[in-house]
């Protein structure tokens, strides 16, 4: 092969995309039999926005919306319903002031107005809403379906069910599965959690914590009353005291009439063990939901009615690692995706494709390079 991909999420899936498109004859391999819900990529929906925090990002959701819609065009399926967003927070909070300053179009509502607007969400004194127009909900299980389908028709090769055993760096890079050995000039490791585990033979030791994440459902509390229906928007908080990371959540479509609202944060887990919690174990981020939801959106049950599970694989600085290997060039790691990464998967995708063939990234790479964190 010209290139092969380790790992078919939606960072690796969408890697494999681009190269097929730059006609590299590519191999996608991935560990377990697909569909399967081990990883980060799995389940119905996820939060797409244009808002945030950090520039870098911002700058690339563009491309990253523009890369979805080419997306929807070649697989002829909707992946993408608008329902706009509201980040909730302090007023004067330092990030939610950048989300403004990066967000273009974006209008700040009170309390007031926010209550009006959407009466199953409620702020207090002292805090504000952001309103981006752009936000919505990517259909998680449809895209990556899409976005595979499109590569394989491309003239990709996918593999499923083959855990990848041995990697040995060369020239040609030779990858050992538990059902046969290939080689190509160049690999992309995009494995999720398990990226940890396969570059460290390669004398890498990267900085990655694997999250287990409750993805958490709730009921309203009486037919009628105010809630975070099919109507209503995303919301994600930042800069409450309590809790102390991000809550998000989305409309009503997964389970009919049940709201996905989650921490975006979890317990350190070995992604090999992550079902194994004994029974009775706590989950304390359903009792910070349980509050939060209490105080924000009063028409929610306080206890859910659905709890899955995902993992978030954390670097300690929450951004993404898109990096050549320090030693073996033609090793391209993409990896520490941190809960936020879909959204951005075709833009990543790109890159680590132009990483891959010795273009110049269409971004800046330099704030995933990982020469930045100095226990490397």
């Amino acid at each position: 092969y010209d290139a092969i991909v380790i790992g078919a999420g939606i960072q690796g899936s969408f890697t494999a995309y681009h190269l097929a498109q730059h006609h590299r004859n590519t191999l996608l391999l991935e560990q377990f039999i697909l569909p399967h819900s081990r990883g980060s990529s799995h389940g119905q929906s996820r939060i797409i926005r244009s808002t945030y925090a950090h520039a870098v990002y911002a700058r690339m959701m563009p491309d990253s919306f523009r890369l979805w819609q080419q997306l929807e065009a070649e697989a002829s399926t909707s992946l993408y319903r608008q329902t706009g967003l509201v980040v909730l927070g302090p007023a004067g909070d330092p990030e939610l002031e950048s989300c403004w300053r990066n967000l273009d179009g974006g209008e700040v509502l009170d309390a007031t107005t926010l209550a009006q607007r959407f009466p199953g969400l409620r702020i207090h004194d002292g805090e504000v809403a952001l309103w981006d127009g752009t936000g919505g909900v990517l259909f998680a299980d449809r895209a990556l379906r899409a976005v595979q389908d499109v590569f394989c028709r491309n003239g990709g090769t996918l593999r499923d069910g083959e855990k990848v055993l041995r990697i040995e760096p060369g020239t040609t890079v030779t990858v050992t599965t538990s059902a046969g050995v290939y080689q190509a000039s160049r690999v992309i490791i995009a494995a999720g959690a398990w990226t940890g585990a396969l570059v460290a033979p390669l004398g890498l030791h990267l900085p990655l914590q694997p999250l287990r994440i409750d993805v958490c459902y709730w009921r309203k509390k009486e037919p009628g009353s105010p809630d975070m229906g099919r109507a209503s928007p995303c919301f994600i908080t930042t800069g409450l005291s309590q809790p102390p990371h991000s809550v998000y959540g989305l409309p009503a479509l997964e389970y009919p009439g049940l709201v996905k609202v989650c921490y975006h944060y979890g317990s350190p887990t070995d992604p090999e063990k992550r079902d194994w919690a004994p029974p009775g174990a706590p989950h304390p981020s359903i009792a910070l939901l349980s509050r939060f939801i209490s105080s924000y959106l009063p028409g929610l049950e306080t206890q859910p009615a659905v709890v899955e599970t995902c993992l978030y694989t954390n670097t300690p600085d929450e951004d993404f690692i898109l990096d050549r290997h320090p030693q073996y060039s033609n090793i391209i790691i993409g990896a520490g995706f941190s809960g936020h990464g879909f959204k951005l998967a075709p833009v990543v995708g790109k890159l680590l494709c132009e990483l891959s063939l010795d273009e110049e990234p269409s971004h800046s790479v330099a704030p995933f390079a990982i020469t930045r964190f100095s226990s490397v």
